[in-house]
């Protein structure tokens, strides 16, 4: 290669070397034009809204019937028949169970007729006592005009108190037989297994053919859930803080009183009765420092039973004037809680603001903002301060409560 030829290769090498940084200084400015803002981006607000909002406590409740009762043997026997559907509603002394009566009404027979022999000894003593006094009643003048012997005389009487004292054994022996008979009615009686009160019966615990005694168990149970009862715990300290805000009895008894208990079934859907405060239990268990509650709720059509669970809900008390703004306009951020503020200019201003309670699906906040403000509803995570944005009106899918 000749030198000129050489000159030509570096010369056209250089050449490309010079014509790559001219290109790589101007390829920059053509992103940087187009990163230029478009137009601001459209975001939904809403105003914060002040009202006198409702404060609810909810708690885990469990359902028992008002009256509960368990249907023992009081009688040993066989049970001959099962007069009762399980699981359905029962009138107080209606037929649960038969014992074999056959024995009870055998010994109540022997009673009877025990009762009836001791009658007639009855009769036939007070016979032999009234001749005896009889005898008595005659031999006293007699012995008097010496017409007769005293020995007869004392013989008369002692005859006659003899009389008398079998009278009375003969009325004591009625008065036993009359409590055999008594015994024996009562535990024929018993051979019937009935309801004691009005309610739903459960499950038969023994079948037709199994001899039962007074030990061998429940048989069955029957159980008013009409209205029924739901126990629920409250902590102490929610306790202590409504006893301090009703601190007269009469205050606390009238405020029980008014309370409106919400039962949250295990569907999540709302049971359509309310009910009311029943009472409180004596003491606060010490294991989980919390007091039990009784509530009673009307149940006409016997839809809910003992063992449920339910969410029990009531209002404890109302916050006045309270600041309330969309939960989801609300941004946790380590620990803290913040929400995107738009200006009158429609720029944005984080703001570190304080919540309290939740109603539904709105916060309550207690310190950063101020009636009227208008806050960013959706994507406050992706708003940063100084940002303009195109506000939107935000329309609530439901009606907060």
């Amino acid at each position: 290669m000749s030198r000129v030829q050489k000159r030509w290769l570096i010369g056209g090498v250089l050449g490309l070397i010079v014509l790559g940084l001219i290109v790589g200084a101007i390829r920059p400015y053509k992103p940087a034009l187009a990163a230029q803002p478009s137009a601001s981006p459209d975001v939904e607000v809403a105003e914060v809204e002040r009202e006198d909002i409702p404060i609810y406590g909810e708690w885990i409740g469990t359902l028992d019937g008002l009256v509960n009762a368990d249907v023992r043997a009081q009688v040993t026997g066989y049970l001959l028949k099962q007069g009762y559907q399980e699981g359905a509603f029962v009138r107080q002394g209606d037929l649960l169970f038969q014992i074999d009566p056959r024995p009870f009404q055998a010994a109540l027979d022997q009673a009877q007729g025990q009762l009836a022999q001791a009658q007639a000894a009855l009769a036939n003593a007070q016979a032999v006592q009234r001749r005896s006094e009889l005898d008595v009643q005659r031999y006293t003048p007699l012995a008097k005009e010496q017409a007769v012997s005293q020995q007869d005389l004392d013989n008369a009487v002692q005859n006659n108190l003899a009389a008398l004292a079998t009278v009375e054994t003969a009325r004591a022996q009625i008065k036993t037989y009359e409590a055999a008979i008594e015994t024996a009615k009562i535990n024929l009686d018993f051979t019937r297994l009935v309801a004691p009160i009005d309610g739903i019966a459960g499950q038969a615990q023994l079948q037709v053919g199994a001899l039962v005694t007074p030990g061998s168990g429940i048989v069955t149970s029957v159980s008013t859930v009409d209205p029924i009862k739901v126990y629920f715990t409250v902590g102490e300290p929610q306790y202590l803080d409504w006893r301090r805000r009703f601190p007269t009895e009469a205050s606390r008894l009238e405020a029980d009183k008014g309370l409106r208990l919400q039962l949250i079934l295990a569907d999540g859907s709302t049971y359509p009765h309310y009910g009311r405060f029943q009472f409180a239990d004596r003491q606060v268990n010490e294991s989980t420092g919390a007091i039990r509650i009784a509530g009673l709720f009307p149940n006409p059509n016997n839809v809910l039973r003992p063992g449920g669970y339910a969410k029990v809900r009531a209002v404890i008390r109302t916050q006045h004037a309270a600041l309330l703004v969309p939960q989801r306009a609300v941004s946790e951020l380590q620990g803290g809680y913040q929400v995107a503020v738009v200006q009158n200019d429609n720029k944005v201003t984080l703001r570190t603001v304080t919540v309290g309670d939740r109603v539904d699906n709105r916060w309550i906040v207690a310190n950063g903002l101020a009636p009227g403000d208008r806050i960013v509803v959706e994507g406050v995570q992706r708003m940063r301060t100084g940002v303009k944005v195109n506000p939107k009106p935000f329309v609530a899918e439901t009606k907060d409560r």
